[in-house]
């Protein structure tokens, strides 16, 4: 890793990573041509002006809170629920979904002690507490589908894009818990200390979401 770099960017690899590239690349930020094809974790810009931490979006708000990574791009949905403290600096309209509750469609509404199968156990956890429901929520790592189709769980909670995977394994969506998108986060002290150089990042960014924003 370059130690002279000014800037640290955590990104997210995975279904975020091409639309996130293509923003970066239209605002002029200097992203290394192999980035997308590179087994690399880190890589420079050609000036070395930036390190790029290619992480799994479930770090990247680790990396950013501990000052590792001085920016980081991932979705709302892994901020919510690893409650890190951060600067959240700018909603960059990709990669948008919804966390939503699924079942069968014969669940019924309400259980007295209902099983909740999650990717996301703070999330779910806190949605029903504040609607007054006790749930057990049982954490799983993939698949949640699968939860309420061989008796696991009642019913689900995790992100919906299409909805298609849903629907082809007999699911609906019961109810929205919110809108999800990918989100530009700082660390706290390098939004102090490297505010010239995160500003300028900032308003190159924004200009191309904004810019997408208008045509849509």
């Amino acid at each position: 890793m370059t130690t002279q770099a000014a800037l640290t960017v955590a990104l997210s690899k995975g279904r975020i990573m091409e639309a996130t590239l293509t923003i970066l690349r239209e605002a002029g930020i200097p992203v290394p041509e192999d980035i997308d094809s590179s087994r690399k974790l880190i890589l420079n810009t050609p000036g070395g002006e930036i390190d790029f931490i290619l992480a799994k979006p479930v770090d990247v708000p680790t990396y950013v809170e501990y000052g590792v990574a001085d920016l980081g791009i991932v979705g709302k949905d892994v901020l919510v629920e690893e409650g890190r403290d951060l600067y959240e600096l700018l909603d960059l309209g990709i990669g948008r979904c919804k966390m939503s509750v699924a079942g069968l469609p014969e669940t019924p509404a309400h259980f007295t002690m209902p099983r909740v199968a999650s990717k996301y156990p703070r999330i779910a956890t806190e949605y029903f507490r504040g609607r007054g429901q006790q749930v057990e929520v049982i954490f799983l790592n993939g698949s949640v589908e699968l939860a309420p189709l061989i008796g696991l769980a009642e019913r689900i909670v995790d992100v919906v894009e299409t909805g298609r995977t849903l629907k082809e394994n007999g699911l609906i969506v019961q109810e929205d818990i919110m809108d999800i998108s990918t989100r530009l986060v700082a660390n706290r002290s390098s939004f102090r200390l490297k505010s010239a150089v995160i500003d300028d990042f900032v308003r190159r960014v924004r200009g191309v979401v904004e810019t997408e924003e208008a045509a849509r």
